[in-house]
């Protein structure tokens, strides 16, 4: 490691100018394998070190001077300058093992911060090896020269494989050949009855739950855990466990759910079913699907738990991995700062990791809030990410023809591009590979109701809503439009006013047209001056925004006349 290499030597003993020339020699070699940001970066927090504002170096000042991030910005959600910063990290451990071996001084970001560290390297001491009294030695005693010889021989062969190994795992830590993805081991259910009759529901219940969680492929499933010498599976990172007790006419299972990491229990819970033979085979099954919903969708249990996690330095695999869960976090918020670093992010998942199917599936999605929420709209820069986000989906159909990401980045890029029922029939079909998944669940139930089908889209929106409350702002917003065009106007406005997307434009024309139709005047001229005043190009072209979004024409003309009684002027 660099650091064993170098003196304790404290930046105070180093002239700053001394540092500088080493910054000016890793910035300048094309050894330093890193990105333009990254440079800058690099050169951000190494000039306001020298210049004595280490205490300005945070995620934060940083994401709005180097990233060009707005005051906006939330480093929480936003993990642009975290990532940014574990490539840097390996970028100079790179440099500093290669070109850099004999640069004088040892620049480095220590884990859990970004103030930079100026050590001066130690420099080997000078050996001396006299030919004479060596020479004597051998001449005196032959044999004790030939062990000396062999044993120095061992002793460079283990240095050669020693250094082999730490280049291998250094490589395979760096360049992993496939992205991070959750493991979850399903340990078999203890039997705690003794009975064949209990063993048989606790084999039942275990292989219910397999199934059910089999069908989210963001999560690899497994029945056994590799042995130890079996380095070519990694060990699953979370485990289910659980326990049956059987009675008279009921069993119960007791199941939790650990982070294998430290020990931690994350989620906990018992379930009763009957056990006549008739209500057997459905309790099951019912418990199974409801295990399977508190974990595996999109913010549950393992989501939540890897969100929260903080990995120091994160290798490549983790961050492709981490990019999916930003997505997710910016889902939450839809503005275009969060959405701009997001789509860097995974743009970068997938150069690095091509057949990461999830990633290109949530790319193409990212292309297509790119096309529908860009505003002003530039015709031929929208039509670009729109076919972006066709070429995304495809790709990952094309790795994985069932991934559920993929398929519903499809039938959301088809229906933008006005191919309504292809649209559709992508997702039913999904849905019927994984009809637990609430994201798709939810988009699906929109794009349908979009379509005109308001009734079973709306159903489906709501029941999406009520399985997976985590995403609660868009699908409130899917909601307040069902209610608003079946003429329930109180409902609309009240799942509106218990939402917030500040940022997004969208959100408010909607918020407009709920509260100009149902007679809140209020509430419609605040939503008018809103967009008037930050989106005036959205309200120059109303009529076309609504047209991408609205597949008839006469709910488009309702949504025309909702948001005339707002007080907007409608000019196309």
């Amino acid at each position: 490691m660099v650091d064993a290499k170098a003196s304790a030597a404290s930046r105070q003993d180093l002239p700053a100018e001394d540092c500088r020339k080493q910054l000016a020699l890793i910035l300048n070699s094309p050894d330093f394998n890193a990105s333009e940001r990254e440079h800058r970066f690099l050169a951000h927090v190494v000039d306001e070190a020298l210049s004595g504002r280490s205490a300005r170096i945070k995620a934060y000042s940083i994401g709005m001077e180097v990233f060009g991030r707005g005051e906006t910005f939330n480093p929480q959600l936003d993990p642009i300058v975290r990532i940014e910063a574990g490539h840097l990290r390996r970028a100079l451990e790179r440099y500093y093992l290669t070109a850099g071996q004999a640069d004088p001084i040892v620049i480095t970001i220590p884990k859990g911060g970004y103030v930079p560290e100026f050590s001066l390297r130690q420099q080997p001491h000078d050996t001396v090896s006299p030919a004479g009294p060596v020479a004597s030695t051998i001449a005196v005693a032959p044999f004790r020269g030939v062990v000396l010889w062999l044993l120095a021989g061992i002793a460079v062969a283990l240095l050669v494989a020693i250094l082999a190994a730490a280049w291998w795992w250094n490589t395979r830590v760096i360049s992993a050949s496939e992205p991070e993805i959750p493991r979850l081991l399903v340990e078999k259910f203890d039997d705690l009855s003794g009975t064949d009759a209990s063993k048989a529901v606790a084999t039942g219940l275990r292989q219910e739950v397999v199934e059910q969680l089999s069908k989210f492929n963001d999560i690899v499933v497994m029945e056994s855990s590799p042995s130890g010498t079996d380095t070519s599976v990694p060990a699953p990172r979370f485990v289910l466990s659980g326990s049956v007790d059987l009675s008279a006419e009921a069993f119960r299972l007791r199941v939790r759910f650990t982070n294998r990491l430290d020990g931690s229990v994350l989620w906990a819970e018992s379930y009763d079913g009957g056990i006549k033979v008739a209500d057997l085979l459905q309790a099951q099954a019912d418990i199974a699907h409801k295990v399977a919903m508190a974990l595996a969708p999109t913010y549950g249990v393992i989501f939540s738990a890897d969100s929260s996690r903080h990995v120091d330095s994160p290798p490549d695999d983790w961050t492709a991995y981490s990019c999916t869960l930003s997505f997710y976090a910016y889902e939450r918020v839809l503005d275009s700062e969060t959405r701009s670093s997001v789509r860097m992010c995974l743009e970068r998942a997938v150069d690095r990791f091509p057949t990461y199917a999830s990633a290109w599936g949530l790319l193409s999605l990212i292309y297509i809030d790119d096309y529908r929420f860009q505003f002003p709209t530039d015709p031929a820069s929208s039509q670009a990410a729109l076919q972006r986000a066709l070429a995304a989906a495809k790709q990952a159909l094309e790795i994985d023809p069932r991934n559920i990401r993929g398929l519903h980045a499809r039938m959301v890029a088809l229906y933008f591009n006005k191919e309504i029922e292809a649209a559709l029939a992508v997702g039913k079909q999904a849905l019927a590979i994984n009809p637990n998944d609430t994201e798709l669940l939810g988009e699906y139930g929109s794009r349908l109701a979009l379509s005109g089908n308001w009734h079973e889209g709306c159903a489906l929106s709501a029941q999406a809503h009520e399985r997976n409350p985590g995403n609660f702002g868009s699908y409130n917003v899917d909601l307040a439009l069902c209610t608003y065009f079946i003429g329930d106007y109180a409902q609309a406005a009240r799942l509106i006013n218990e939402t917030t997307f500040p940022a997004n434009p969208i959100y408010h024309l909607v918020a407009a047209a709920v509260f100009g139709e149902g007679g809140y005047k209020s509430e419609a001229e605040r939503e008018r001056v809103w967009l008037t005043q930050n989106q005036p190009e959205l309200v120059a072209r109303l009529r076309h925004q609504l047209s991408m979004r609205l597949a008839r024409p006469q709910d488009v003309e309702f949504f025309l006349g909702s948001l005339r009684k707002a007080g907007l002027e409608i000019k196309d």
